[in-house]
């Protein structure tokens, strides 16, 4: 049995999984950390206030586009080749990039290397969890799911803090591709997922990314699964990183939302709630239910935020770290994600959702910005409350329906292949 195996090599892969998602989360969000300082030493007097917004949203969505194809490029590979080739390539890939991030002195080679850093994250998160959730038995693999989700964002309070900490933004850089390069020596030893072994010697079809929609059952949940996760970068692209002008259109002038400490917040939020999304998932042995519960949770706290986030800055960090809570259904996403498709597609699917969540940004963004221009205030100028308010609608309603055609995958046994021949 596949989720038999000894358990200091379990232990093993929990740990490296974990750790590299750790490793990945400090990356991902480690240029919104260090945005404003970077691009202020590299544009120099032509750091206005536009331009680091224009500019920075810009490399934001390079970051976002490398990760979109690279988790098509990823997700593929760890079907065909193995969840261990994605593991150790993609984490070189975004190391090194990280590392030459550090030394950039040109726009242009900083939305080159946010690519590059983008596209090798791609494949961390959806190798590890394929190899975590194929090498543990059905009743204990939520656990290791949700290990490796609790520790990895916990990356992102530690960028938010260094980034504080750390008055060189080159340096947050070099330590992010340093500890992407002494988790490589942690790989070394650890066991490829049996369910790959065996059908890796068959004929069986492999990593073809249409096959995610070669019949309608198969297209629905694999969408379903994206768009379920999609509220949780509602809240980290629109509301925390749109804060100010958000803010702004309420009145507020009292303080100015940061983006390290708001981003710091959150993700001490979402820590917690992946935790407790993980072990309310074990206790009511379904990921359907933790799913709706932690949903309903993310659209109350949503409320709290236009409601009381503005009465003060502790306020506001406080619903932040609300929300990040309510949003910290990662783990149990993730899962979901790893339980819904065979063996043969699995990689594929597990590496591409979250990768196709994290890039909704991009449109989330546009959504937001074409609000503005419909809703304008009575000055009219463009009310970003309100666009905030429309873009949540529309993600709620997509999300919901998403739930609704989500089949239960907690008792589900993993060793199988989709039939698409």
């Amino acid at each position: 049995m596949y989720g038999s195996m000894k358990a200091s090599s379990l232990n093993k892969i929990i740990i490296v999984a974990a750790l590299g998602y750790f490793v990945d989360i400090y990356d991902l969000v480690l240029f919104s950390v260090e945005r404003k300082d970077s691009l202020s030493e590299i544009l120099g007097s032509e750091a206005t206030p536009q331009n680091l917004k224009n500019i920075g949203m810009a490399l934001l969505n390079w970051q976002m586009g490398g990760m979109l194809i690279g988790g098509l490029f990823w997700g593929i590979l760890g079907d065909k080749k193995g969840r261990l080739s994605v593991l150790f390539g993609s984490i070189l890939m975004y190391s090194l990039a990280n590392i030459l991030n550090g030394m950039v002195t040109t726009v242009t080679a900083y939305a080159a290397l946010r690519f590059i850093s983008g596209f090798g994250l791609a494949g961390e998160l959806g190798a590890g969890i394929t190899l975590v959730s194929e090498s543990m038995s059905k009743e204990r693999r939520g656990i290791g799911t949700m290990i490796v989700a609790t520790v990895g964002v916990f990356g992102a309070v530690v960028a938010g803090f260094m980034g504080h900490v750390i008055t060189n933004w080159r340096y947050s850089f070099y330590l992010g591709g340093a500890m992407g390069l002494i988790l490589l020596v942690l790989r070394f030893g650890i066991l490829e997922s049996g369910m790959f072994e065996e059908i890796k010697k068959g004929k069986h079809r492999k990593g073809h990314f249409f096959d995610l929609f070669k019949t309608r059952a198969t297209a629905v949940k694999y969408l379903s699964v994206i768009m379920i996760a999609v509220p949780v970068w509602y809240v980290m692209g629109i509301l925390i990183t749109f804060a100010p002008e958000i803010f702004l259109s309420m009145g507020v002038t009292s303080f100015k939302p940061d983006a390290g400490k708001s981003i710091m917040f959150a993700y001490l939020g979402i820590t917690v709630g992946d935790l407790a999304s993980g072990l309310i998932s074990q206790l009511l042995k379904s990921r359907k239910k933790a799913l709706a519960i932690f949903m309903i949770m993310t659209f109350f706290s949503v409320i709290l935020y236009f409601k009381y986030a503005i009465i003060s800055e502790t306020y506001y960090y406080v619903i932040i770290t609300i929300i990040g809570f309510a949003t910290g259904y990662w783990a149990v996403f993730m899962s979901t994600a790893a339980e819904l498709f065979g063996t043969n597609i699995r990689a594929t699917a597990t590496t591409t959702a979250p990768n196709f969540v994290r890039g909704s940004v991009i449109f989330l963004s546009l959504l937001f910005r074409m609000f503005e221009s419909l809703f304008l205030d009575v000055n009219g100028k463009p009310d970003s409350k309100m666009a905030a308010i429309g873009v949540g609608i529309v993600v709620a309603v997509l999300a919901l329906i998403a739930w609704i055609n989500l089949k239960e995958t907690f008792h589900k046994d993993l060793n199988y292949t989709e039939n698409h021949e």
